[in-house]
């Protein structure tokens, strides 16, 4: 990372200083549609503003569409083959063993935040989920960073503010609420309010978009809540740039049931009984609202087994969009090829992949079962409340070009 005077270079992109606070926020799941319904119904007039009177996009997520590898693209301004967050979840081939990526040991990248921050930003960070704190505030110097879901256990030392959930006026939130996000924006606006940070980064939880579909009241309940929390945000004076880290799918029949491929149960069949190990890199501490079901997965064969003709039967399967061997896969992907399986897998806009039948336990699904992790939930929305000059549409826009565009391109 290296400063200048009057911007910063992270991974081979300058960013300029801030002509004033800048607040990127990452809605977790929201699929543009949640937006455009919520505008549709009057729920969310601020929002409408911003796409009136600010700029509107959209913008393709990585795939997987999976919360981690999103957040670090988006705070990294580069892709996983170059960042190394591939999923929430993967396979630690050095240790042999199945972990959660939420270690900074496993980021092969700077981030923007900490890149601000050592330059002398005063740069806030606060996720819903603590399994993102880590990663989102590695290296942060002089900076706070915390978790709606541990709010109650920040110190001074760790976190840089001592008893965050003081700052929202909030009780506790539950992890399966839409008040852990709401959490987010009150402690955000606070710190807004009260220590006029240069860059604010806000990220959220998709318990909301996993229980209800775009203009649902649910949904729309959550974006007005939204909307009101920005509005104040803007009044007091910052950019607001958002995105998101992924869309949300039913990933059900015609009668709700869930449509699930089980890998592990077709690969056992196909080469034996756990010759191979399938990882769904959905999977973390949160999985009452998805059972660990996601659009995308990858699986390591063993010895002697052709990886082409695996994919050859892994594609032909009810509800796969594609399959891949390692190498196109990561290339097709943007993914670092040694924290990959030997296949690749992507399923359908309403399938989900699953390891084998007796392994996913749905009973905490209240809901037909809504996830995410494919090419179907790439597109993003990607709006700031200012006009955007001199962008180059002729190349693919990528939520993680949101600071870019934020700090490079806004009026």
């Amino acid at each position: 990372m290296i400063a200048a005077k009057h911007s910063v270079t992270v991974n081979d992109r300058a960013y300029r200083w801030m002509d004033r606070p800048l607040i990127v926020i990452c809605v977790d799941g929201s699929e543009p549609d949640y937006i455009t319904q919520a505008i549709r119904a009057g729920a969310a007039p601020y929002l409408q503003e911003m796409c009136g009177k600010g700029t509107s996009l959209l913008a393709d997520a990585v795939v997987p569409s999976f919360t981690n590898p999103n957040n670090l693209s988006i705070v990294t301004g580069v892709p996983p083959a170059v960042h190394g967050i591939c999923g929430n979840y993967f396979y630690d081939r050095e240790t042999g063993t199945e972990v959660m990526m939420t270690d900074p040991a496993y980021l092969r990248a700077g981030t923007i935040l900490a890149g601000f921050s050592h330059a002398g930003a005063k740069v806030v960070v606060i996720t819903a989920k603590d399994k993102l704190c880590r990663l989102l505030g590695h290296q942060l110097e002089n900076g706070i960073c915390f978790s709606a879901e541990k709010a109650d256990q920040t110190t001074m030392a760790v976190n840089g503010v001592d008893d965050a959930l003081a700052l929202s006026g909030m009780v506790l939130p539950a992890v399966y609420s839409s008040q852990l996000s709401e959490f987010v924006f009150a402690a955000g606006l606070k710190l807004m309010a009260t220590q006029r940070p240069d860059i604010m980064y806000l990220s959220t939880t998709d318990y909301v978009q996993h229980k209800d579909a775009p203009g649902t009241p649910g949904a729309n309940a959550f974006y007005s809540m939204l909307d009101a929390y920005l509005r104040q945000l803007d009044a007091l004076g910052a950019t607001i740039a958002l995105t998101a880290d992924h869309g949300m799918n039913a990933k059900t029949d015609a009668k709700g049931d869930p449509n699930i491929i089980f890998l592990q149960d077709a690969l056992d069949e196909w080469i034996g009984k756990n010759a191979a190990r399938v990882i769904l890199p959905i999977t973390d501490p949160y999985v009452a609202h998805h059972g660990a079901l996601g659009s995308f997965a990858t699986a390591y064969l063993p010895a002697g087994v052709q990886a082409g003709n695996i994919v050859t039967r892994l594609a032909a399967l009810p509800g796969v969009e594609a399959a891949y061997e390692r190498a196109a896969g990561c290339r097709r992907f943007e993914l670092p090829e040694d924290r990959m399986g030997d296949v690749i897998i992507v399923a359908e806009r309403h399938s989900v992949l699953g390891t084998t039948r007796d392994r996913h336990d749905l009973s905490g699904l209240e809901v037909p079962l809504r996830s995410h992790g494919g090419t179907a939930e790439k597109t993003v929305p990607m709006l700031f409340n200012r006009r955007a000059v001199g962008i180059d549409f002729s190349r693919r826009l990528r939520n993680f070009d949101i600071f870019d565009i934020a700090l490079n391109r806004l009026q």
